[in-house]
């Protein structure tokens, strides 16, 4: 059926978006050195992202080095990294709910009408995680534009859009979009008021057929 093909789709692509939220969030280079003014030419690129900054050498070496203290992190990093782990946690919950209202699994039951229903909970559930995590990125995103463009940020200390965060803002639309393909398995109600066959109403016929 359609439907079914429907759920199938947007449970795959909110899979391959909960995969790219994952990616997105563990890799580093949310934020990288802008190559602006003196800073043009450089033996080292300088990344930063939710859990540590790394440093790459025109020699390819890396050194990465964790962040010692969250208190000492900012409140958009630290706003990030809660939304993403949300958003991780949601897509997960909304994986677990979606399998059992799936037409094409066995689990919650033989009722269709429950099954469209839980389905349609578990896009929900995608779409609140997508969301989440498109907050969080567009957060981020804001913040990195706002210190390019602050005149008193120091040039060296300048950043752009790395691509871990574009791979977290592709997570989370397909996210959205699987969710939203789950949440229009609408329950349709198959039972309701029985339908019988008309009979004629009214007084008895009263002539009779004479030969």
């Amino acid at each position: 059926m359609a439907n079914s093909g429907l759920q199938i789709l947007g449970f795959f692509l909110a899979v391959i978006g909960w995969i790219g939220l994952i990616v997105g969030t563990i890799l580093p280079q949310w934020k990288m050195s802008a190559y602006v003014g003196d800073n043009i030419i450089t033996a080292i690129a300088m990344y930063q992202g939710l859990w540590m900054s790394c440093a790459f050498q025109s020699t390819g070496q890396i050194q990465c080095k964790v962040y010692d203290s969250i208190l000492q992190l900012d409140s958009a990093l630290q706003a990030t990294r809660a939304l993403m782990i949300v958003s991780i946690i949601l897509s997960v919950i909304g994986m677990g709910v979606s399998t059992m209202g799936m037409k094409c699994t066995n689990c919650g039951g033989d009722d269709k009408v429950r099954k469209a229903r839980i389905a349609m909970v578990g896009g929900i559930v995608f779409l609140i995680g997508g969301l989440a995590a498109l907050i969080a990125c567009a957060w981020f995103a804001n913040r990195i534009i706002k210190d390019f463009y602050n005149p008193f940020t120091p040039v060296n200390t300048k950043y752009e859009f790395g691509s871990a965060i574009f791979i977290a803002w592709a997570g989370s639309f397909l996210v959205i979009l699987g969710g939203a393909m789950l949440a229009c398995s609408c329950p349709r109600r198959t039972g309701g008021a029985r339908k019988y066959p008309r009979t004629k109403s009214g007084p008895p016929s009263t002539t009779k057929e004479y030969v």
